[in-house]
């Protein structure tokens, strides 16, 4: 689709419906050619997805329900919609060898669909379950103004390949944020002043709210097609702290970026004014806060909270390893002299 003959096909297509079967109805062929009249063809509204077929319904619903907990909030994704089906997935398909058929039916939805979106303006990047062993990634552009390529259709190849690298984009981010990994040698020099250019700024302090807060709305804007600027991430910011324009102002939004660009955390796209983070940023960003919010913070709260008489009635995988942590770590802070 995004080579240059597609642009060729596409315009065949469109003249044999309108001069065939609209446009005669109007000119005949001969008033048609004596006129001289012509169609400009654009292209509005594109998807382009990506499947991922599965053996197992069941480890379909397994691998994506785990992705949809792990990165709904860490993109700040506010609604996961799940539509319930009639049918359980099979735990496995057998091939069935069954002849064409032609038919017109109305059905209810067969199995579960679990829809998990994220929108930029008029682009929207989503995954959803499709059918019975189907993983569907999908980039949608309502309006190719968007993407800033052009929407005649000699533009055709430059928009599906805006797309694919939008999908590729979004599939990386939910790898990263999903498996993250930092080095011992950032954690130490995070916190330390550096310089940008010629202008000192200071360190990542892990334990300034205001920091932490910084690194979540940067990691929510990862996935964002064509960079972010410093307005978007100061909204972002604002949208998931609650803060106002007088508590988060522009100027701190700025040097909050200002700091995490002498940090190598995010890079500027050119010299444009928008950033984007690289991979190894993605896994760091989320490791930093994954440690800090989902490790040390429950590890110390556990400690200091007595031990539960009897089990929650709701007792996920989560639950059983904090509470695994929080009865071991009970004698190691006895042994190193750290009162809980």
């Amino acid at each position: 689709m995004s080579e240059a003959r597609t642009v060729g096909r596409l315009v065949q297509v469109c003249e044999r419906w309108i001069y065939s079967a609209c446009l005669c109805f109007g000119l005949g062929i001969n008033e048609q050619e004596r006129t001289g009249f012509h169609y400009a063809y654009s292209v509005y509204q594109v998807e382009y997805s990506r499947n991922l077929l599965f053996q197992r319904g069941s480890q379909l619903e397994q691998v994506f329900q785990r992705i949809v907990d792990r990165t709904r909030a860490r993109l700040d994704v506010r609604q996961v919609r799940t539509l319930f089906g009639a049918k359980r997935r099979p735990h496995w398909h057998r091939t069935r060898h069954a002849a064409p058929r032609l038919v017109v039916v109305v059905e209810t939805l067969a199995y579960d669909l679990t829809v998990f979106k994220v929108h930029f303006g008029n682009l929207t990047l989503r995954a959803y379950t499709k059918g019975e062993r189907v993983l569907r990634i999908e980039a949608v552009a309502h309006n190719t103004r968007e993407l800033r390529c052009g929407r005649v259709v000699d533009r055709f190849p430059q928009i599906v390949a805006r797309l694919r690298s939008m999908l590729e984009r979004f599939m990386t981010t939910l790898d990263c944020v999903d498996a993250a990994f930092i080095s011992d040698e950032m954690l130490d020099q995070l916190p330390l002043p550096s310089r940008l250019g010629k202008t000192p700024v200071g360190g990542v302090d892990l334990n300034n709210l205001r920091m932490r807060s910084a690194l979540s709305a940067v990691l929510a804007l990862a996935p964002s097609p064509a960079g972010f600027s410093t307005a978007h991430f100061r909204d972002k910011a604002q949208s998931m702290t609650g803060l106002s324009d007088a508590d988060y102002t522009p100027r701190q939004a700025a040097y909050d970026l200002k700091k995490l660009r002498a940090k190598d955390l995010i890079t500027k796209i050119g010299r444009s004014r928008r950033y984007e983070l690289s991979t190894p940023n993605m896994r760091a960003i989320t490791a930093l806060l994954v440690l800090r919010e989902h490790v040390i913070r429950p590890l110390l709260a556990g400690v200091q909270s007595p031990p539960r008489a009897s089990k929650p009635t709701t007792w996920t995988a989560t639950d059983r390893h904090y509470d695994q942590l929080q009865r071991d770590m009970q004698p190691l802070f006895h042994e190193l002299g750290i009162a809980a």
